[in-house]
């Protein structure tokens, strides 16, 4: 059991992880290894402390730099859920599950409104996971909202294995192979259903489904972990950056504004002394 899971791989997260290390804790990170886009793509920083005037992709190669010499590894893991389970956390990525004693999020600020109904359905046709819950729709018909080319192998392997697949690709240049799929080239808007999903609606039409696959590089936290106090869609903390769930702690744009990257790097580092002392009460 690790003492500490961050998820998120942004300035905040890699902050906390930084710390840690320092710390001496015992910790795992789930994340892409590539900082987040906002980063990357970001042309001028004027207000990074020390960096002046530095591009995004530079101040994402300095970060990758300060890690790769702390010897700070990150399991590439999408988290689908994380589930209080007798004092610890237990969180699901993908076939494997993962136990610490305390959570940090550093799960960005949420692109992208969620369909209609969706967190409703969570459990009931609707995942986020498709080597975890592919094999339970084999011959059956499903839909797929992909929202990035990097997931297409996914969508490829989900199709493979349904009777049909209607696909919802968020994004230009798609090159998804399989006989299988239809693409439809609208975004879906709606879930409905009785005890389980039924149809996925988009503007102008309607499919009838018995699951849908919503594949995308980050989950909202209050589907992420259930009970989590949110406002607006960020996660309500407290000045320690404790959540209202004790154990769990949020830093970065998912607390909320101002989405400076200066203030993810802060509350990162405030997070992860945070969770130490939480460690240290509850031993």
């Amino acid at each position: 059991m690790y003492d500490v899971a961050i998820i998120g791989s942004g300035p905040a997260g890699i902050s906390a992880a930084i710390n840690l290390k320092i710390l001496g804790k015992n910790f795992i990170w789930l994340s892409s290894r590539a900082s987040s886009k906002k980063v990357n793509q970001a042309p001028l920083i004027k207000n990074y402390p020390g960096l002046p005037d530095v591009t995004g992709s530079e101040l994402a190669w300095t970060f990758q730099n300060h890690i790769d010499g702390m010897n700070i590894r990150i399991c590439e893991k999408v988290v689908t859920g994380v589930y209080d389970t007798d004092g610890k956390f237990t969180l699901l990525a993908g076939e494997e599950q993962y136990e610490a004693k305390t959570v940090i999020l550093c799960t960005g600020a949420e692109t992208g409104k969620s369909l209609e109904n969706e967190d409703s359905f969570v459990g009931r046709g609707v995942s986020y996971c498709a080597t975890c819950d592919g094999f339970l729709y084999r011959d059956k018909i499903i839909g797929v909202l992909c929202t990035d080319k990097k997931f297409e192998h996914e969508v490829e392997f989900l199709a493979d294995l349904s009777k049909k697949a209607y696909i919802f690709p968020m994004y230009q240049g798609y090159e998804i192979k399989s006989q299988k799929a239809e693409i439809i080239l609208k975004n879906p808007v709606k879930i409905s259903g009785g005890m389980k999903i039924e149809k996925v609606h988009y503007k102008g039409g309607e499919v009838q489904v018995d699951g849908l696959f919503i594949l995308k590089g980050a989950i909202s936290p209050a589907t992420l972990v259930h009970g989590l106090a949110t406002d607006g869609g960020h996660i309500m903390v407290k000045r320690d950056l404790s959540t209202n769930i004790a154990g769990i702690f949020a830093a970065g744009d998912c607390t909320g504004a101002p989405y400076q990257y200066a203030k993810s790097v802060g509350e990162g580092n405030v997070a992860a002394h945070s969770a130490v002392e939480y460690l240290s009460k509850h031993k």
